[in-house]
């Protein structure tokens, strides 16, 4: 599966099944967790068989089941952006390798979640992932047209792709508050006053690259 294919196919699911993630799959999931770490300076930790944080005494929206693995990612506030980055690096591997995935802001036990932060810190997300029930569903998105803001004339082929990738990437409560500008070949990506709004922005930067392709372009 290719990092496109793992675009389109991947959906957030919250009903997982009993399954236990294999050694195998793990241990390929904990690489990229481990590249991705290097490369933003964030704490991502993977936490396997762990029930506490999804168990009993969450709040009800969003309620998971069986959900007994996930990510959490930590850093300081100014990260938010890289972690949406590095943390779909992390989401598309999943998906490329057969597991399903979940970005949690709010609706797990914080008291029981495994989280280990110094001073300066902070826990920024949470990924839930395992074998999913059902591979999940696709969310409506806005219309192209109202992401993204084209200076000079109709936009290049390369900049249509890279957008749809751009509709599909997960925001928080489907929210997309985003915009994308082109200039010639330098893209602009700015945020809008929104829930996570900054790492949904990561996140949407990476589907735009990949999207891209071997277009060049350089973000302004």
């Amino acid at each position: 599966m290719t990092l496109n294919e793992a675009i389109i196919a991947r959906h957030s699911v919250r009903r997982y099944l009993d399954k236990p993630i294999e050694k195998e799959i793990a241990e390929e999931l904990q690489k990229t967790i481990d590249e991705c770490a290097e490369k933003s300076g964030l704490k991502i930790t993977l936490q396997l068989d762990e029930p506490g944080a999804f168990g009993s005494g969450m709040a009800t929206y969003g309620k998971f089941e069986n959900c007994t693995n996930y990510i959490t990612f930590v850093g300081k506030k100014e990260d938010e952006e890289k972690c949406g980055y590095y943390g779909e690096k992390i989401v598309l591997r999943a998906q490329q390798l057969g597991l399903n995935t979940c970005w949690v802001a709010l609706t797990y036990n914080k008291s029981k979640l495994v989280c280990e932060k110094e001073s300066g810190e902070k826990l920024l997300i949470v990924l839930a992932i395992g074998y999913g029930q059902t591979p999940g569903h696709t969310r409506p998105t806005k219309p192209m047209k109202e992401l993204c803001k084209i200076k000079n004339g109709d936009a290049p082929e390369w900049f249509k792709k890279a957008m749809e990738s751009v509709m599909l990437a997960p925001t928080a409560v489907n929210q997309q508050k985003f915009v994308f500008y082109l200039d010639g070949n330098e893209v602009e990506a700015k945020t809008l006053l929104g829930f996570y709004a900054k790492i949904d922005l990561g996140i949407a930067k990476l589907h735009f690259e990949i999207g891209a392709g071997d277009a060049f372009f350089v973000w302004k």
